[in-house]
Order: C-alpha cells, then structure tokens, then sequence
C-alpha cells in the first residue's frame, strides 16, 4: 500500500499528462496554476462537476490529482518547503499541508475545493502567488482576471437520445 507522499508525487505528475492529453502544457511554474483556474471554470458550475465534463467522473480522485499538483508547484518554487502527511488520518487525502520555508502553511486540496464551491473569488493562481510572493521569482500575470469572460463552462451533455 503506497504512502500518501508516494501518492502525492504520482497524482501529480499523472495531472500533467492529463492536461497533456488536452493541450494544456503544465511545468510546476507559479503561472500554470492559471491553467488549473481555467479547467475548474471551464468543467464546474454552482460548485458542482458539470455532467458529462471531465470532473463528473472520479470526482474525489481527480480533486486529489489536482491539489497535489497544485502543492508539489509550491514546493518547487519555494525551496526547502515540505509535504507533512498523516497516512494514520482517515481523511488524509483532503488533510495533506504544505509546509513553505517560512513556516506558511497551506492545504491545497482545502484550498482546491474551495475554488470550486465559491469560484475565482477562491482562485488557485492568485492564492499560489500570494503564499509565495517573497520566495518565488516570477511576476503576477494579469491573464487570471480574464477567465472569467474568456472561459465559459462547458454545457452539460445530454444523452444521445434525448433530442
């Protein structure tokens, strides 16, 4: 049985070949967490999975993918920042922190989950550059204001025969 570090690691690197599959280049940089606030725009609605979108299966799991992808982009931009886990806790998964190397703390899962319950006013890019500002050495990108005009949800699929 894996570790939830080992699982941590894997989910991660298995989110960037997921976007892969789509298109969407993910390099741990702070500024491809803008393609994780377009995803969650693009495939939730009313904080909810949009049916027939790439959330509406495995929801939990891929909720999982993305955060650790999200946490593992925090630590390599912020160097001698950590993963504490607790393979004991029953809600491990969503419980996983991220130490930075000032002491911040952070769940980026807790903080993925509440992007998709209250939108980009919870946004994943903004949050990442706002715990790593005075560590990380790359710019605010002003392209995160614009996916709420540019990214629209996808429309729910209607089964084929429902006309």
């Amino acid at each position: 049985m894996a570790t939830l570090l080992e699982d941590i690691k894997k989910q991660s690197d298995w989110t960037v070949k997921a976007f892969k599959s789509d298109g969407i280049e993910l390099d741990y940089s702070m500024g491809s967490l803008i393609e994780i606030d377009r995803f969650i725009q693009k495939y939730t609605k009313d904080g909810q999975p949009i049916k027939g979108g790439r959330l509406s299966k495995n929801f939990g799991g891929t909720i999982f993918s993305i955060g650790s992808y999200i946490g593992e982009t925090l630590i390599k931009n912020v160097p001698d920042s950590k993963w504490i886990t607790d393979d004991n806790d029953p809600n491990g998964e969503v419980n996983i922190e991220v130490n930075l190397a000032d002491g911040t703390r952070c769940w980026p899962i807790q903080r993925l989950m509440k992007r998709i319950q209250n939108g980009l006013e919870d946004g994943i890019y903004p949050y990442g550059v706002s715990l790593t500002n005075k560590k990380a050495d790359e710019k605010y990108d002003g392209a995160f204001w614009k996916i709420e005009t540019e990214v629209q949800p996808m429309e729910p699929k209607k089964p084929w025969w429902k006309f």
